[in-house]
């Protein structure tokens, strides 16, 4: 079996985002290596190998940062190695062992609404550039967009007469998300006075760089830091306002509700609360 070839074929399907095909690709890699190393071949992959390969991972590295490998890291390389055991041989050749590490509950930090509020307003200033780097914001906040659904928006996706976002998300799923009122108030200064000012020619993506371009992901990690915690923030306050945890994963666009449940103890925060003021014998 040529199994630079196979990594390929099985890279080579749409459902993967370019950012999954990228991290995919560097882990089959490096497990093609220790297959290379132990003289073993895909085909012969058992439990037991594919214990041995989950343990290196999570063993201690001396002399690299990190000195051991995130739990979310470990399982991302886990399951791009199952995904390609089951591609290439069928799901009944996957060992059957819960190798998945168990993700750690906490969220990463999300800021509160005065703190959303704050970095917001600092983005603020003048020139075409200061706001569509505003507009740009509070649409990620607005609708929990990923930085990579931000930027790879076009014109006709954001819908001003119904107040709605058109999304593209992982693996080609679409959404339509709600355009909040300040959302759609700077996206659309931003159109009006700005966007002409940038553009060069007939691009068609909503937010441009200065060379009339689409943006690219870079631009938004140069504006805030670690941009995932807006689309954190955005799901925190929707549960802490009342919404169900089964309308914000339709609106983060996660597959499955397990993926939404890290924000569960948030809803739980809320539903005490709730029975605080409501309940005669709280």
């Amino acid at each position: 079996m040529d199994l630079d070839r196979t990594i390929d074929r099985f890279l080579a399907s749409p459902s993967f985002s370019d950012a999954t095909r990228r991290a995919y690709r560097s882990d089959l890699n490096e497990f093609a290596d220790v297959l290379a190393r132990k003289n073993a071949t895909l085909e012969n992959m058992d439990g037991r190998l594919l214990a041995l390969y989950a343990a290196e991972l999570g063993a201690a590295r001396p002399g690299r940062q990190p000195s051991r490998l995130a739990e979310r890291t470990i399982a991302r390389k886990l399951a791009a190695v199952r995904g390609l055991i089951a591609f290439e041989l069928g799901p009944a050749h996957v060992p059957e062992l819960a190798l998945k590490p168990r993700r750690s509950l906490h969220l990463p930090e999300t800021p509160r609404p005065d703190e959303v509020d704050e970095l917001l307003a600092a983005s603020e200033g003048k020139g075409p550039l200061a706001l569509r780097n505003r507009a740009l914001l509070e649409l990620v906040y607005s609708a929990g967009l990923r930085s990579a659904e931000a930027v790879g928006l076009d014109l006709a996706d954001v819908d001003f007469e119904n107040e709605t976002v058109h999304v593209r998300g992982k693996g080609g799923k679409e959404r339509v998300v709600p355009l909040g009122e300040e959302a759609s108030a700077w996206t659309g200064r931003y159109l009006h006075d700005s966007r002409p000012k940038l553009a060069r020619g007939a691009e068609n993506a909503f937010f441009l760089s200065t060379s009339g371009r689409r943006l690219d992901t870079s631009t938004l990690r140069r504006l805030i830091r670690h941009p995932h915690r807006l689309r954190h923030a955005f799901a925190t306050h929707l549960l802490e306002g009342g919404a169900d945890l089964r309308v914000i994963q339709e609106l983060l666009g996660h597959s499955s509700l397990s993926t939404t449940q890290v924000y569960s103890h948030v809803d739980a925060r809320r539903l005490r609360r709730v029975y605080d003021r409501a309940h005669p014998r709280s």
